[in-house]
């Protein structure tokens, strides 16, 4: 009976051994020590005083090169869960050969709630919250609190430690978590980093990181560099296939015109063969520095349709304390509102803003009418203002408390009045003879309204939501056949879109302003495309210029325009009817 059993033993030992594939990777030079190189130094601290992280106790180490000169900052990689790679053998050796920049290593470790009686409890471990969970954290945790706490340190001859903080010089990586970290940190902030090493990277369903493949699809490009490195016995668990995953991963990076770089192998969740490739990853991502990392062209139609190669965001303004009610006139002039400082701006196309009204009465949404009046949500005073060509007022509307509005070629003037973020909201008619009807009730924070371009359909913005809302417009101007239409991506650190502002191109796509960005839907209510600003804000959205094909997004503090393929859809202007969607 035991010879029975060994052999059973036997055989399931010999099965287990042929189904786990022996990795052996060749040694690249530059993991080993080499004569004749200069060695650098590693330094070790640890940090407790974080304020993103608060109560977290962690160890971070700084390798420092021979060749680092305190006169000039240096280049910085940061990884995470501590030193990886050989990494100090790897940087000595390449600085020395000049196929890596002087380069300082950050290695940082996860934090750890230290319990208050070890005996009697585990530490709290915020690997996964830190490591897996997008949004913005991390990266600020490193560049406003790990950073700035490796500058105040010295090198054992009394060097001041000194980092660049231009993100062409800065590259991030990890492996499992470490690297979607990595890869998280470049894309909220790629102006920090450009450079990212991906090994065995978990873009799975542990904290949302499985969207990115789909976020980086729709996304305009980001300037970032990636090399990408994952074993087909990579991990098959609960929260996904990280082989799978990687390659879905690496197949939408190319689809939006990455410059990526990948080395798939053989082996499982392990660091065989990421230590095996880091001197190579090294070399890649540093090639050509100090030339810039530029963003790629992606595939993705949408973008391709409404950008302009070459044309970016451009500062209209800044300084306000918070904009809204973006708007163009049968010129072109943009007007919109700082609603906090009561101020009404208008900008003629391609100009500087200037102040046209110094008490809007707290406006918010404005909108033009076919016969070039200027309408306004006057919050103060609970009235819809209209301005003539000689910006003389009127209250055609009073005891109306609104947010948002939008007026047809007909005359009908729709307005979005909510009461609270909690309680269902109002959405006015006003027509044309001045009645005042309820047209409809019970969105959540109902927010910014537009008519498609034939004028036949009203979307209204759900900010406590991820919904656009569509009715139909029957031809007394009242609504019917309410439904939720448009589907909007919610960034990891909301639990809502935040909806604002809404306009439509002539071709009938939707433009959203979300806190992931301007969102770009189809006329299906599918989002095709998102174009983020540079301060990471929107809150309402607007086309404008000679043409219409500049749009216009205010943005906090600040206003942006950029100048499109597209031309928006106008409500003055005669309804068109687009092409019909593909579906």
């Amino acid at each position: 009976m035991k010879h029975i059993v060994l052999i059973a033993l036997c055989i399931f030992v010999q099965k287990l051994s042929a189904q786990a594939p022996v990795e052996s990777y060749p040694v690249d030079p530059a993991s080993t020590e080499q004569a004749g190189v200069p060695k650098g130094e590693v330094l070790k601290f640890t940090f407790d005083q974080s304020k993103i992280f608060p109560g977290t106790w962690r160890e971070y180490w700084v390798y420092v090169p021979a060749q680092y000169k305190p006169d000039k900052p240096a280049c910085v990689y940061v990884n995470q869960d501590g030193i990886q790679w050989n990494a100090p053998v790897v940087f000595d050796n390449l600085i020395h050969k000049n196929e890596m920049p002087v380069t300082i290593g950050v290695f940082v470790m996860h934090g750890r709630v230290k319990a208050a009686n070890p005996t009697e409890a585990n530490d709290r471990f915020n690997r996964s919250f830190e490591f897996d969970g997008l949004g913005d954290s991390y990266a600020k945790f490193i560049l406003d609190e790990i950073l700035p706490e490796v500058e105040k340190q010295k090198t054992s001859d009394g060097r001041a430690i000194r980092l660049s903080k231009n993100g062409n010089d800065r590259a991030i990586g990890g492996s499992s978590s470490g690297a979607v970290c990595a890869f998280t940190a470049a894309w909220e902030r790629p102006d920090a980093f450009s450079r990212v090493y991906s090994a065995i990277g978990t873009y799975v369903g542990l904290r949302g990181a499985d969207r990115y493949p789909i976020l980086v699809r729709k996304y305009e490009p980001k300037p970032i560099r990636i090399y990408m490195q994952d074993g087909a016995n990579d991990l098959n668990i609960y929260a996904g296939d990280w082989w799978m995953a990687n390659q879905t991963m690496l197949r939408a990076l190319t689809f939006a015109g990455y410059e990526v770089k990948h080395q798939w192998g053989e082996g499982g969740h392990n660091g065989k063969q990421g230590t095996a490739l880091f001197p190579e990853a090294m070399r890649y991502l540093w090639k050509g520095w100090p030339e810039s990392i530029k963003s790629g062209a992606s595939q993705n139609q949408v973008l391709a349709t409404i950008m302009l190669p070459g044309e970016g965001w451009e500062l209209v303004g800044e300084g306000y304390r918070f904009t809204e009610g973006p708007t163009a006139n049968q010129a072109g002039e943009i007007f919109y509102q700082d609603i906090p400082n009561s101020k009404t701006y208008k900008v003629a196309a391609g100009g500087k803003p200037v102040i046209v009204n110094e008490d809007s009465q707290n406006a918010s949404g404005t909108e033009f009418d076919k016969d070039g009046n200027r309408l306004e949500v006057a919050k103060k005073s609970l009235s819809i203002a209209r301005y003539d060509s000689k910006n003389k007022k009127e209250d055609i509307v009073k005891e109306i408390s609104g947010n948002d509005l939008t007026v047809s070629n007909s005359g009908n003037i729709y307005v979005t009045s909510p009461d609270g973020k909690e309680k269902p909201s109002t959405i006015y008619l006003i027509k044309p003879i001045g009645e005042k009807v309820i047209a409809d009730q019970g969105i959540l924070y109902a927010n910014g309204a537009a008519l498609s371009p034939d004028q036949t359909l009203l979307y209204v913005t759900e900010s406590t939501s991820h919904w656009v809302w569509s009715y139909q417009i029957k031809p007394d101007g009242t609504l019917t056949n309410k439904q939720k239409f448009g589907w909007l991506h919610v960034r990891d650190t909301e639990e809502n879109a935040w909806a604002d502002g809404i306009t439509c191109d002539r071709d009938g796509r939707i433009y959203v302003a979300t806190r992931a960005g301007i969102q770009i839907l189809d006329q299906t209510g599918r989002v095709n495309a998102i174009l983020p600003t540079p301060n990471g804000a929107a809150s309402n959205v607007a086309f404008g210029g000679k043409d219409f094909d500049v749009i216009y997004v205010t943005a906090n503090d600040k206003v942006y325009r950029r100048k499109l393929k597209v031309r928006g859809a106008n409500n003055w202007d005669v309804p068109n009817k687009p092409d019909a969607p593909k579906l």
